[in-house]
């Protein structure tokens, strides 16, 4: 079975930077389209993120120029590079990996808690 482990979650001050890291098992990160998504307190899921096979990379405007994908094809691993965070950034994180469908999302990670204060 696909399994996506995230790992990185915490708490930081606002200006401060995290990294989130996400490895996949029995799923190639290198063949499909990769995201991050979060969801703060009261509201709705957000898309944060996404790179396609490609390695062509999307971002939500609220982290344009802050936030950065990658991923490492040797270890099967995606990343989330967070800089200059904000409080709003505040949110619980999932990696999610495509089912298929291009950038339809059918497997996730468990959700890990970012706090900025």
């Amino acid at each position: 079975d696909v399994q996506l482990v995230e790992s990185g979650g915490g708490s930081v001050q606002a200006g401060g930077s995290l990294r989130l890291s996400c490895v996949a098992s029995q799923y190639s990160v290198r063949d499909y389209c990769m995201g991050w998504f979060r969801q703060g307190p009261g509201k709705e899921r957000e898309r944060v993120a996404q790179i396609n096979s490609l390695g062509r990379s999307t971002y939500a405007d609220s982290v344009k120029g802050r936030f950065t994908i990658s991923q490492d094809n040797a270890e099967n691993k995606v990343y989330l590079q967070m800089n200059s965070l904000k409080s709003e950034d505040t949110a619980v994180y999932s990696c999610a990996a495509e089912g298929g469908d291009y950038c339809q999302f059918t497997y996730w990670s468990q959700w890990t808690q970012v706090t900025v204060s």
